[in-house]
C-alpha cells in the first residue's frame, strides 16, 4: 500500500514545483527546437513545392491519428485539390505550443477558398488545465457542396454571438445565446458519426480567454493555482459542459498535435512510403498480367495438344 504524502517530508506543492521545472524544459527544448528547424522547414518546402502531388500523396499513408477522420468524400477533394500544407508556431518566442495548420488548395467545385489556415492556441487555466484552444474558420462553401451540412457555419454564429469573457467577468457572461441553443439543438439531432474532416476548422476548445491565461500562468509561476472562490467550481464545470456540448469537432486538440508532431515532420517518409506502394502495385499488377499471359499460353499449349490428337494419322506407305 502506498503511504500517504502526509506523513513523508514532502508536499503537494513540492511535487508541483518538480512537474513545472520539466514541463519549462520541454518548452524551451520546443522553443529551441523550432528555432533551428524553421529554416530547415522552409527550404524543405521549396524542395516539395516541385513535386507535383506532393501533399496528396502523404495524405494517403497519413497515420490512423489523422486518416479515420477523413472521409471517402473528403478524400476525393484533399486528393485532387490540396496543393500545399505547412506548420508554424506562431508565438514561438513566448509560447512554442501554440501552432498554426495551413492547407492551401488548387480551385475545385466544393469551395471558394485557397487557403484554409487555423491557428491553436497554447493556454492555461485556472483551474490548472493547459491545452490547445482555438477560433471556428469560416469556410465559404459552394452552393450545395457543404460537406458539413452547415454545421460549421452555425459554429461561427455561435461563436461570435458570445465573446470571449475576462477574467474579471467571465460569471456575467456565460449565458446561454440564441445562436448557441440552435447549435445545441442541431447537434443532438444530427448524428456526429462519419462528420467530415472539415468539421475540424470549427473546433474550439475550452473558452480561455488570453486574460485569463496571464493570470493562470502567472499563479503557476507563484507555485499554486487560482484558489476557486464560494461557487466558482460549479460555474467553471457548467462553462466547461456547455462548451463541449456545443463541440462539433471534440478530437480537434489531438488532430491538431497529429499534425504538427507527426505528419508535418515525417512528410518525405509518408511520401516515400507512398511511392513504395504505388510500386509494389504496379510489380502485383505486372505480376498479374504475366500470369494472365501464362495461363494464355498453356491453354493454347493444351488446346494444340488436343488438336494433335484429334487430328487423323497419315497411313504408312507399304513398302
Amino acid at each position: 500500500m502506498a503511504a500517504a504524502l502526509e506523513e513523508t517530508p514532502v508536499s503537494y506543492e513540492d511535487l508541483a514545483a518538480i512537474e513545472r521545472d520539466f514541463d519549462n524544459v520541454e518548452t524551451e527544448i520546443i522553443r529551441k527546437q523550432t528555432e533551428l528547424t524553421t529554416p530547415l522547414y522552409a527550404s524543405r518546402q521549396k524542395t516539395l513545392s516541385t513535386i507535383p502531388n506532393f501533399w496528396p500523396l502523404v495524405l494517403e499513408q497519413a497515420p490512423p491519428d489523422i486518416d479515420q477522420y477523413i472521409q471517402p468524400s473528403d478524400s476525393a477533394l484533399l486528393l485532387s485539390s490540396l496543393t500545399s500544407f505547412s506548420v508554424s508556431r506562431f508565438e514561438a518566442p513566448t509560447e512554442p505550443r501554440s501552432i498554426s495548420l495551413r492547407f492551401e488548395f488548387s480551385d475545385n467545385e466544393y469551395f471558394e477558398d485557397a487557403v484554409l489556415e487555423k491557428r491553436f492556441w497554447y493556454r492555461r487555466a485556472g483551474d490548472g488545465w493547459q491545452g490547445l484552444v482555438s477560433e471556428p474558420v469560416g469556410i465559404k462553401w459552394r452552393e450545395g457542396r457543404d460537406l458539413c451540412g452547415g454545421l460549421l457555419g452555425l459554429v461561427e454564429r455561435a461563436y461570435a454571438s458570445c465573446p470571449s469573457a475576462s477574467a474579471a467577468n467571465k460569471k456575467e457572461e456565460r449565458k446561454v445565446t440564441a445562436e448557441q441553443k440552435e447549435l445545441a439543438k442541431t447537434i443532438e439531432n444530427t448524428g456526429m458519426g462519419g462528420l467530415s474532416f472539415f468539421a475540424f476548422f470549427g473546433f474550439i476548445g475550452r473558452r480561455i480567454s488570453a486574460e485569463e491565461n496571464a493570470v493562470a500562468v502567472q499563479e503557476a509561476g507563484k507555485g499554486g493555482v487560482r484558489a476557486a472562490e464560494d461557487g466558482d467550481e460549479g460555474e467553471d464545470m457548467d462553462d466547461l459542459e456547455l462548451d463541449m456540448s456545443l463541440e462539433i469537432f471534440p478530437d480537434g486538440e489531438e488532430l491538431a498535435l497529429a499534425f504538427a508532431d507527426d505528419l508535418w515532420p515525417g512528410a518525405i517518409k509518408y511520401f516515400t512510403q507512398a511511392q513504395e506502394q504505388d510500386a509494389l502495385s504496379d510489380a502485383d499488377f505486372e505480376d498479374s498480367d504475366a500470369e494472365i499471359e501464362i495461363d494464355d499460353l498453356d491453354q493454347q499449349e493444351d488446346g494444340a495438344d488436343d488438336d494433335a490428337d484429334a487430328r487423323p494419322t497419315k497411313k504408312q506407305r507399304s513398302s
